[in-house]
């Protein structure tokens, strides 16, 4: 009796460092379901691990190369329209919440805005990306997978 009430610490241990063990490598393959480039009505978006998190940038190679030496000209702070657009990180902050990505930002270069937003994997394969100004002013576009 003794041996089992001086071990049960150590089993607890063993135990709970096995379920952190397998809950971080769930979330990097969810979190990896994402990971790759998606094409979106505008151009080409790669979608990245960041920590914890999903991030996202406008492919520096993918797309019309007068894309890729646009200027973020339409950006809210003038000492930023200077940068490129090819490159540029739009999106971070992603969390997996049962089945989607939440609690993230993603900036519009085309309107210099940024806005909370909201991933979901569609059964098909295709990304459904919801940018909201405040719910329910939201739009939603479809994103189509070019690689994993």
């Amino acid at each position: 009796m003794s041996w089992l009430i001086r071990n049960r610490g150590r089993k607890f241990a063993s135990i709970l460092a096995l379920t952190g063990a397998t809950l971080a490598s769930a979330t990097g393959a969810v979190a990896g379901q994402l990971t790759g480039v998606w094409k979106t009505p505008g151009g080409y978006v790669e979608v990245f691990n960041c920590g914890a998190a999903v991030c996202g940038r406008i492919s520096p190679t993918l797309g019309d190369s007068a894309d890729k030496q646009r200027l973020d000209t339409k950006n809210k702070n003038p000492a930023l329209r200077n940068r490129k657009i090819g490159g540029l990180q739009i999106m971070s902050g992603f969390e997996a919440d049962r089945g989607q990505w939440t609690g993230g930002k993603i900036y519009n270069p085309s309107d210099g805005n940024t806005y909370s937003a909201s991933l979901t994997l569609q059964p098909g394969g295709s990304l459904s990306v919801k940018g909201c100004v405040v719910a329910p002013l939201c739009r939603t576009q479809t994103w189509t997978r070019v690689t994993p």
